[in-house]
């Protein structure tokens, strides 16, 4: 199911329509498709917007949430009751500007050590894959180490940048804190 192609070779991003009823058209097939689809879509890296068929609304980030939802759900949830409480309560606080970038800069970095991964295993026989994974969670730490203290530095240096810019901002009003 690959995206179509502009006369110039480009991809069209694919468009998939949610009908009042909650069925979801993919018009690139021409065909009703299920939720189970659509994340096959997001697996294979597929491009595609979610669109209310009546308002034209963008709906992919409300589909995206729902796999996540059946996702943890069902089988082996990825977050904790206290990982989504921290979420949540970043909602109305003044970082939550920079939460987003946190996440998908972190997100990103797990998925390069992942790929990295990937490409140093090729070739490996089982023997040497078994020692591998038992090897896995002390290399992860320590590759991702880095990350999170990476992480950490940033957010301290966000916090220091808009607590010097508040400071500047209530003595351009005379206000001295």
């Amino acid at each position: 199911m690959a995206s179509s192609k502009t006369a110039d070779g480009s991809s069209v991003q694919r468009v998939i329509k949610k009908y009042p009823n909650r069925r979801l058209y993919d018009t690139d097939t021409s065909s009703y498709i299920t939720l189970a689809e659509v994340k096959q879509l997001v697996m294979d890296s597929e491009s595609f917007v979610v669109r209310d068929v009546k308002t034209g609304e963008d709906l992919t980030r409300s589909i995206l949430l729902q796999i996540i939802l059946e996702e943890e759900a069902n089988g082996s949830p990825m977050f904790t009751a206290p990982v989504l409480a921290s979420v949540i309560r970043f909602y109305g606080h003044t970082m939550q500007g920079f939460m987003g970038g946190y996440l998908e800069k972190n997100i990103q970095s797990l998925m390069d050590v992942q790929t990295r991964f990937g490409e140093q295993s090729k070739g490996l026989s089982p023997e040497m894959w078994s020692q591998f994974v038992a090897m896995q969670s002390p290399v992860l730490q320590a590759l991702m180490g880095g990350n999170l203290e990476q992480s950490k530095s940033m957010l301290v240096q966000m916090q220091e940048q808009m607590q010097k810019q508040t400071g500047q901002m209530l003595g351009a009003f005379g206000i001295k804190r």
